[in-house]
């Protein structure tokens, strides 16, 4: 019988203390799948008498992540801290130079070092794996890697954060707004003190870089994603949504075009009856399109303490069984510069929703203007508040105007609404949102 795989584990978070209470708890199956025992000997965390409901005696304590990292007493290292920065970074990197393994969960690192963390990783012939890092208990990040390796991808784009999915879920289901929502996820501990990282998606778009990395063999590149949150989002949109047979998902999207890879992350309305639609509360989804295959889409818990412990743990397994490829399914050195297609180029229908003031001749400003930038419209709603006594297009009050377009550019809607605001027929900004089709 081999050696146990002997952890050392920095960070006892949600997720860390879930590690140690699943490695108990499944030691024999995890001993049948692996042929070799997996036991936590150290751990590291900035408190030590914090209360975490497991028992901690049993494992030698270190107050620097990096000595731990480091320790001859270890085989494989967990960083489960978080941050892009250090402790983090030196830790991760000092583990791999020391030629043991990694394990994170941290999407923060892997955005902004995943490329030199990668090669480093080859260079001293060791795994680094990240499954927990994207989807929390979705195994997506093996799909791309091993399951799917070879095929053309074309497209990737999914739910990738709970606490947007939520807020969005509870605004359509029981009728109240924004804020009031994420007041109430707050207090179930689904959204932070401060939740402009989720909200605004920037924790979708750290997921996104690592995705489109895997799915087009290109070097991670945070900066190029374009990134729109939900905070603007409304009930009457999502009204109008549903009338029009679309519902409203925060979405990060990756695409191959021919201007290059195309990165974004924005509330988007989504054709209810497909797959990702139907994806509602804290759980995430991840569609994947490849040339010669129907869309695979893979579905479960994309947060919480045991999700993401059990991909940690599934990576633990990986390394336990001697199974290891490249970070991010090539040879670090074989990654690719990522060829930017600017946002302005993308292509799609939009739902454009404005307040357009209820005086003769608003209708046919924003017609022309439109029709200036060559949008054709599929489909327009025009809702009047008559009074008693007033006529349609007399009143002077803003009337909400619904335009869903057929393809178009990002380019051409922006100059054709920044031409009808000057024209002054409309109140304040106007909605946009984009469509994507299955």
């Amino acid at each position: 019988m081999p050696e146990p795989l002997k952890v050392g584990l920095a960070g006892l978070g949600t997720v860390g203390v879930s590690v140690v209470r699943l490695l108990e708890q499944g030691r024999a199956k995890l001993l049948a799948r692996s042929g070799r025992a997996i036991e936590i000997v150290a751990v590291s965390a900035r408190s030590r008498s914090k209360k975490r409901d497991v028992d901690l005696k049993k494992f030698r304590w270190f107050a620097d992540p990096v000595a731990l990292a480091s320790d001859p007493s270890i085989d494989v290292f967990v960083e489960l801290m978080g941050g892009a920065g250090d402790p983090a970074k030196r830790a991760v990197e000092t583990a791999l130079a020391s030629g043991k393994p990694v394990v994170t969960a941290n999407k923060a690192l892997l955005a902004r070092h995943g490329q030199k963390l990668a090669a480093l990783a080859e260079r001293n012939k060791v795994a680094l794996n990240f499954e927990a890092s994207v989807g929390g208990g979705i195994p997506i990040i093996k799909t791309l890697r091993e399951g799917l390796n070879g095929d053309a991808f074309t497209r990737i784009y999914g739910i990738l954060n709970g606490t947007c999915n939520y807020i969005l879920s509870r605004m359509e289901q029981d009728r109240l707004a924004f804020d009031e929502i994420l007041r109430d996820a707050q207090r179930l501990g689904y959204a932070e003190a401060d939740p402009s990282f989720d909200v605004e998606g920037y924790d979708t778009a750290q997921k996104l870089s690592i995705l489109a990395s895997l799915a087009f063999g290109t070097k991670l590149d945070p900066n190029a994603i374009y990134v729109e949150g939900i905070s603007s989002i409304t009930l009457a949109d999502l009204d109008a949504a549903d009338e029009l047979g679309y519902r409203v998902k925060l979405l990060g999207v990756a695409v191959k075009t021919e201007g290059g890879i195309e990165q974004r992350v924005h509330p988007t309305m989504v054709p209810k009856e497909s797959a990702i639609a139907q994806v509602m509360g804290v759980t995430n989804a991840v569609t994947v399109d490849a040339n010669g295959l129907a869309p695979i889409t893979l579905v479960g818990p994309g947060a919480g303490g045991m999700a993401t412990a059990s991909a940690v743990v599934s990576d633990l397994a990986d390394i336990a069984s001697g199974v290891r490829t490249p970070p991010f399914g090539r040879p670090a050195a074989r990654m690719t510069a990522m060829r930017k297609a600017p946002m302005q180029h993308h292509e799609g229908g939009y739902y454009i929703r404005l307040l357009a003031r209820d005086r003769p001749g608003s209708a046919a400003t924003i017609a022309r203007r439109l029709a200036q930038q060559n949008i054709s419209l599929e489909s327009i709603v025009q809702r009047h508040e008559v009074g008693q006594g007033v006529q349609p297009g007399r009143s002077g009050k803003p009337v909400p105007v619904i335009m869903i377009t057929y393809a178009t550019s990002e380019d051409a809607v922006h100059k054709a609404l920044a031409a009808v605001r000057r024209d002054r027929v409309i109140s304040g900004r106007p909605q946009v949102i984009r469509i994507e089709k299955n």
